[in-house]
């Protein structure tokens, strides 16, 4: 009887153990848009409505034709927020990653992490074939409907850590109080920064800590994500301006090493940029 009972709670966990792995993997490969509208009072009203497809932490993902072609047309934007691609994975799925993109609206991109542990300049070549703009600590003017806001892409540092990063790119005094949009792949970047000059702030490479554990336990190791691990928060610019920022980390759309997730679903966002004053804070 004992034993009967012992083999039967040892198949009931195994079973448990087998669906929990199937939630896992499953997750892993979602496919969720998120849609949401962000307020700003400064943004220039040429941008209102402006629609942004924001993919960060592709990895080693197909991006799927039948999700995002529809999207063409609808976004007048497209930014990729790093790791692009990693190590090991096929440079032709990137090219076809990319061309999907690039096939939607003109591309912006920043690296990541493990898109320096890949082919970094066959995979460079293969994104600017794209069409796409590779921005490397640079400073670019996008242009809509006579208005423009400025995007900086913040380069993640080759040798690691929160200390590598080069400064941000300065703003011509012309353009000094223009709407601005930073696109960083590692939001740990703030905790390092005096004040953030921005507007809008763009960030993903936490997953969401990709597999959330009970009890609040994580991933990853810094103090820093246990606040700003997934989800949209609001930031004080400390830049003398009195103004505040807007903050969206993004989980992701792939997977670092294992393919599973937990509490953590894959996404990617269609952000739309409104004028006026914030429905709510975030």
């Amino acid at each position: 009887m004992v034993a009967a009972w012992i083999i039967g709670a040892g198949a009931a966990l195994l079973l448990g153990l087998v669906i929990i792995g199937a939630i896992m993997v499953f997750s892993a490969f979602g496919r969720n848009i998120i849609a949401e509208e962000i307020f700003f009072s400064g943004l220039p009203p040429e941008f209102d409505g402006f629609r942004i497809l924001f993919i960060t932490d592709i990895h080693r993902r197909r991006l799927s034709e039948d999700l995002l072609a529809p999207l063409a047309g609808k976004v007048e934007a497209v930014f990729l927020g790093g790791d692009i691609t990693e190590k090991g994975n096929p440079l032709t799925r990137l090219a076809d990653n990319m061309k999907l993109v690039a096939s939607l609206a003109p591309v912006y991109a920043v690296h990541g992490n493990h898109d320096y542990k890949a082919k970094t300049n066959l995979a460079d070549n293969i994104i600017r074939a794209s069409g796409a703009r590779l921005l490397m600590n640079e400073n670019v003017f996008i242009e809509h409907q006579g208005g423009k806001l400025l995007l900086t892409g913040v380069d993640f540092p080759r040798q690691g850590g929160k200390k590598g990063y080069a400064p941000l790119p300065a703003v011509p005094s012309r353009e000094a109080g223009c709407f601005r949009i930073i696109l960083v792949h590692d939001p740990l970047w703030l905790s390092g920064q005096d004040s953030v000059p921005a507007d809008l702030i763009l960030a993903g490479h936490t997953h969401g800590g990709q597999v959330v554990l009970p009890f609040g336990l994580q991933m990853h190791a810094d103090p820093f994500y246990r606040t700003y691990n997934a989800g949209k928060f609001t930031l004080p610019r400390k830049d003398g301006s009195g103004a505040e920022a807007k903050l969206l980390i993004s989980r992701g759309f792939g997977t670092a090493h294992l393919p599973v997730r937990w509490r953590s679903p894959a996404e990617i966002h269609v952000l739309t940029l409104r004028q006026g004053e914030d429905r709510g804070k975030t």
